[in-house]
């Protein structure tokens, strides 16, 4: 079954609800490796979005764009622990 198209319009309301609340985030770095982690989505901005993970140690990417939400990249999940 194909998934339903999603506009950016649409993925950037979502975003934008979710600032300064405790997320997970997913993400596919390919060859079936995910990372997930917990954090805080920090800024939303025009073209991407950042996140501060609460792990300081945490050494991965944290500014995303729009398209990687949308392509499947990147999961942003709120977190209501």
């Amino acid at each position: 079954m194909a998934e339903i198209p999603i506009s950016l319009s649409q993925v950037k309301r979502y975003i934008s609800r979710l600032a300064d609340k405790k997320v997970q985030v997913t993400q596919n770095l390919g060859r079936n490796k995910f990372i997930t982690f917990l954090g805080r989505l920090s800024g939303v901005y025009h073209a991407l979005f950042t996140i501060e993970p609460f792990d300081k140690k945490f050494r991965g990417r944290t500014a995303y764009s729009y398209s990687d939400f949308i392509c499947g990249k990147v999961r942003v999940i709120e977190k209501t622990d």
